[in-house]
């Protein structure tokens, strides 16, 4: 899947901190997994829509 986040948005959020290059990496997958789960909720209840409840 492609990148899900945009790190100089990530970085410019965690401004007080650095952020090593893995972080990136797997903030993105927990990124995708969320998205696939919100997305299997929405199938579950017979949507293609998913919602802000699906998170």
């Amino acid at each position: 899947m492609a990148d899900l986040i945009v790190q100089s948005a990530v970085k410019e959020a965690l401004d007080d901190h650095n952020v090593s290059s893995g972080f990136y990496e797997t903030l993105d997958e927990e990124v995708e997994e969320l998205l696939e789960d919100a997305a299997q909720r929405a199938e579950d209840n017979d949507r293609k829509t998913a919602q802000s409840r699906d998170l």
